[in-house]
């Protein structure tokens, strides 16, 4: 059986950390993320850079201002909470028992809330896991470079005990490692602050001189109890490493959304491209980390003035190339270009399964999809977006009814084709011919083109079709099968007449 063993993982400052995820040109720079209305908007989370400057927590927009290098940027809670996401992905790699503890209040409980939190933290049961990642410090190291790499700065603590790793990482810096019966060490130095005390009992414990964890934990419990209750017995378990924790994991859904809030409204294609470089990165490197490509990109992008513009773009084989992902991006702005300027943008992935097809030694190469959705991408920007496709045959009785699709590569079973030759053929011209009808009792006796003249031998006929009345796209046709001559030659054709219209017109001829 294996032991106890926690990992608390600690983002501090997380809004500005969301922020910057999607701008890493600021990370050297002093930026501090602002929340409220409009002008009582206070400072709410800063950078190590502002913090340099002079830069502090709780300022006002007024007073940040003074600061000459200090970038401000509203907080977005939408950001944040598609960072979140990313943050427990990282975290569930190394472990699929996870609890969120960014939002702890006062009581050690946790809060229904969590928007208001500027923190983001979560404690992993690594117990069992050695001969997976190796010793915790192994796993501490691996963990954090996997979340440097999505962008985020944390600071790691491991313990056998819940509330210690917690308490640990939220007031350490890089990596600590608490041995097992060494958890009151390892808390005796914290300020009484950290255990987000009342302000009756704070106050008490300043008047008794109490300061740190270990004043606290080397207090009488029974002296304790009897001057401030039994409520008081959690906070001196904490303080000496010893609250036990009933652990509550979680289950976060697994989607693919990334969101990014301009600072200022964008309206240059190659400033979106540039954000949504960034986005399509961190899309592949979340769905490749489950061995999964992207199917579909969904491009959600608010414009000035409330309006929505969304677009669609779908590769013909799921995908993992970041290059070819962002070359439909770019042709697909530039064939339907936003018609404002964007202020956030949205992005949203569908996961699928890439196919691999093993080719055999004399077989010819055939092309890459990608350069086949790229093609149909430049002929849809020159001929529109409706005029390239696969012609799809419509549910309606209208004779040669059919829409264009967007190409597809569907897996089919085979299917055994008849292999009698057909005696006749229905050859359709497009488009259909006008001509000039002469008709003898009922019947078309002959009909002229712009050519030639043709004395109509045998007509077979009518047959009436008509539907959508309802509608612009009605139809009313007579149709005849007729046996044509024309300088002792005699062809089979089609002759439809348009009764709406009163017009004739050679539609089709047999082989």
């Amino acid at each position: 059986m294996s032991r106890t063993l926690y990992a608390c993982v600690h983002a501090a400052e997380f809004p500005v950390q969301a922020l910057l995820r999607m701008h890493p040109e600021f990370s050297s720079v002093s930026v501090a993320a602002l929340e409220g209305i409009p002008p009582q908007q206070i400072v709410c989370s800063i950078n190590r850079a502002a913090r340099l400057v002079g830069a502090q927590v709780g300022m006002t927009k007024l007073e940040a201002e003074e600061f000459p290098h200090l970038r401000l940027i509203q907080r977005s809670i939408e950001s944040e909470e598609s960072a979140r996401a990313v943050f427990l992905e990282c975290a569930a790699n190394f472990s699929p028992r996870i609890e969120n503890v960014s939002s702890y209040t006062f009581t050690v409980e946790p809060s229904a809330d969590a928007s208001s939190a500027t923190i983001c933290a979560c404690v992993l049961d690594i117990g069992g896991t050695e001969r997976l990642f190796g010793p915790p410090e192994a796993l501490a190291r691996r963990l954090r470079a996997s979340l440097r790499a999505a962008g985020f700065h944390v600071s790691i603590a491991v313990s056998a005990n819940f509330h210690t790793a917690r308490l640990k990482a939220a007031a350490t810096q890089g990596i600590v490692v608490i041995p097992p019966g060494e958890e009151a060490a390892a808390l005796s130095r914290l300020p009484l602050a950290a255990l987000h005390l009342d302000e009756n009992d704070a106050e008490t414990f300043a008047i008794w001189g109490i300061r740190t964890l270990a004043e606290l934990a080397a207090l009488p419990e029974v002296d304790l109890v009897a001057r401030m209750g039994e409520r008081i017995l959690c906070f001196h378990a904490l303080a000496s490493g010893a609250l036990p924790h009933a652990f509550q994991p979680i289950e976060p859904k697994f989607t693919l959304h990334e969101f990014c809030d301009f600072e200022t409204p964008v309206e240059q294609a190659d400033s979106l491209l540039f954000v949504s470089t960034r986005m399509i990165d961190c899309l592949v490197a979340r769905a490749a980390a489950r061995a999964l490509s992207l199917a579909s990109l969904s491009l959600s992008m608010a414009l000035e003035g409330g309006r929505v513009h969304e677009r669609v773009i779908r590769p013909a084989l799921p995908t993992s190339d970041r290059k070819f992902l962002l070359k439909l991006l770019q042709l697909d702005i530039a064939a339907h270009p936003p018609p404002a300027a964007v202020v956030s943008l949205t992005m949203t992935a569908l996961a699928g399964h890439s196919s691999t097809v093993q080719l055999g030694l004399f077989s010819p190469q055939t092309p890459e999809p990608s350069r086949l959705d790229v093609t149909i991408a430049r002929l849809k920007a020159i001929a529109g977006e409706d005029r390239v496709g696969s012609p799809v045959l419509e549910d309606t009785h209208r004779p040669g009814a059919y829409r264009v699709e967007g190409f597809a590569i569907v897996g089919s079973e085979s299917v055994a084709y008849n292999t009698v030759r057909p005696r006749m053929a229905l050859r359709r011209m497009r488009p259909p011919v006008p001509v000039r009808v002469v008709m003898r009792e009922f019947k078309p006796a002959v009909f002229r083109d712009r050519e030639r003249a043709f004395q109509v031998e045998a007509a077979y006929g009518p047959w009436r079709t008509s539907g959508c009345w309802w509608s612009e796209a009605s139809w009313d046709t007579e149709e005849w099968d007729v046996l044509a001559v024309a300088g002792g030659e005699s062809r089979a054709c089609l002759l439809v007449r348009d009764v709406s219209r009163d017009q004739w017109l050679l539609e089709a001829l047999y082989d």
